[in-house]
């Protein structure tokens, strides 16, 4: 496909698409980077083999998998043209993305609670990874779900049709790029680390 084909609407779209792939490739690289870290730093004397992740952790997997399933169902709807059912689901993947956050903080407390931190004398290198990482990513998601307030607003304003519906794709493949990373995360924090 030549990419200087088009009308000037398709160009903009693809570039569009573009620049949200090349956001997105500099975000995994810098997530590559905290998973070389943490693959080095494991074989430390003084990473902690006792500290587990907290099981709300595993929760917050599956509710950002949800949190997915439903924007993925809410695009099908929007497509057929199901504006109420598009609002739904909309709805419901930015009230579980608040759950998400909401329950990475209980995370975060566990931690606490069980005598680790991000830093100080008391702290130790694995949950001091544990914490950055998961924190890095929280801030990724309230990024994600601005963009969902931003597509929830615009199907209000009804700006999306079965058509016509690129920042609704966008925020999509953005919410999902996060989602699937955390549970990459989860997967590295519970096995790797």
């Amino acid at each position: 496909m030549d990419l200087t084909q088009g009308t000037i609407k398709e160009k903009n779209e693809r570039a569009k698409k573009m620049m949200l792939w090349f956001g997105l490739i500099s975000l995994f690289m810098s997530f590559a980077g905290l998973t070389s870290a943490v693959i080095i730093s494991r074989t430390r004397p003084d990473w902690s083999q006792d500290l587990q992740l907290p099981d709300v952790f595993l929760v917050s997997v599956f509710v950002i998998i949800s949190s997915s399933i439903a924007y993925v169902f809410a695009k099908r709807a929007l497509k057929q043209g199901k504006k109420g059912i598009t609002t739904l689901l909309l709805l419901a993947t930015f009230v579980l993305g608040v759950v998400f956050i909401f329950l990475q903080f209980n995370g975060f407390n566990e931690l606490i609670n069980s005598g680790y931190y991000l830093t100080g004398e008391t702290s130790d290198p694995k949950a001091s990874f544990i914490f950055l990482i998961a924190f890095v990513h929280l801030l990724h998601v309230a990024v994600g779900l601005i963009c969902l307030l931003v597509v929830i607003y615009n199907h209000f304003k009804q700006k999306y049709t079965p058509a016509k519906h690129l920042g609704f794709e966008l925020a999509g493949t953005f919410w999902h790029f996060i989602d699937i990373l955390w549970v990459f995360l989860y997967l590295l924090l519970y096995f790797v680390a």
